[in-house]
């Protein structure tokens, strides 16, 4: 088998997927995770800034 030549990579070439790229549901996803965990630090510091809905139960604000 020859040797290939080193040249330029070209995008339309390779099947390599770039893992900084978010799907739409996986940035919906982040948003949401983020949304959760500053409302926990908050209430660890004794403010209510927490979400309305908890495992499906509309809690008091």
């Amino acid at each position: 088998m020859p040797a290939r030549e080193p040249g330029l990579l070209r995008g339309e070439d390779t099947a390599l997927i770039r893992p900084y790229v978010l799907t739409p549901e996986e940035r919906r996803e982040r948003r949401l995770q983020r949304g959760r965990r500053r409302s926990l630090w908050l209430a660890a510091y004794g403010y209510d800034a927490g979400p309305r809905w908890i495992h499906g139960v509309e809690v008091a604000g």
